[in-house]
């Protein structure tokens, strides 16, 4: 278990996940974004969806995903769309 499983959103899935594309810590998860980090998970894991991109995105602004901003959703959901 990682500092990363302290934050919302993150399980061990997703913990894992992290650690296999070289993020270990929470800072190095906000220096690098929801977007990037998702595009490095999805390119080892093409199942990556985007409840994942969001939870990602929560775990950095340190809510649940379910309460980001309609506004960020939508910019993410657009981002997911494009990364098909």
């Amino acid at each position: 278990m990682s500092e990363l499983s302290k934050l919302p959103n993150i399980g061990k899935s997703v913990e894992q996940q992290l650690l296999q594309i070289g993020i270990t810590t929470p800072e190095q998860l906000i220096q690098i974004g929801s977007k990037q980090a998702w595009l490095n998970i999805k390119a080892i894991d093409p199942s990556a969806c985007y409840n994942r991109l969001c939870a990602l995105e929560g775990a950095i602004q340190g809510i649940r995903w379910h309460n980001l901003d309609e506004n960020i959703k939508l910019e993410l959901k657009e981002f997911y769309s494009a990364s098909k």
